[in-house]
């Protein structure tokens, strides 16, 4: 179902919505270009988030990005570990609300 070439078909999208794709691409741009936040943090925050929600195009494109933005493996594995622990930091947050209701 993942497959890179699939990005080929963006085009598609943009006919059927002009507009609002469009308006994505210059939000897309806006909001990665290189700012108070340097770029290639912006692009390991997407990694960060795209480990996250686990989205393997956005995996690709930011590791890319973030790569091409001087990000060294060392920062990416380091980048990968803070995502898990987030990940794993909502699992503990979260068990709290199944805490004090259950008899032991």
């Amino acid at each position: 179902m993942y497959d890179m070439a699939n990005m080929k078909k963006l085009g598609l999208l943009g006919e059927g919505a002009p507009e609002a794709t469009k308006a994505f691409w210059a939000f897309d741009k806006a909001a990665m270009a290189d700012g108070v936040v340097p770029k290639k943090y912006k692009e390991l925050i997407a990694v960060a988030v795209a480990l996250t929600t686990q989205c393997p195009y956005c995996l690709e494109l930011h590791r890319a990005g973030a790569v091409a933005a001087g990000a060294s493996q060392e920062e990416l594995a380091e980048t990968a570990l803070v995502a898990a622990n987030l990940r794993a930091g909502a699992a503990i947050t979260h068990a709290t609300h199944l805490m004090g209701g259950a008899k032991s």
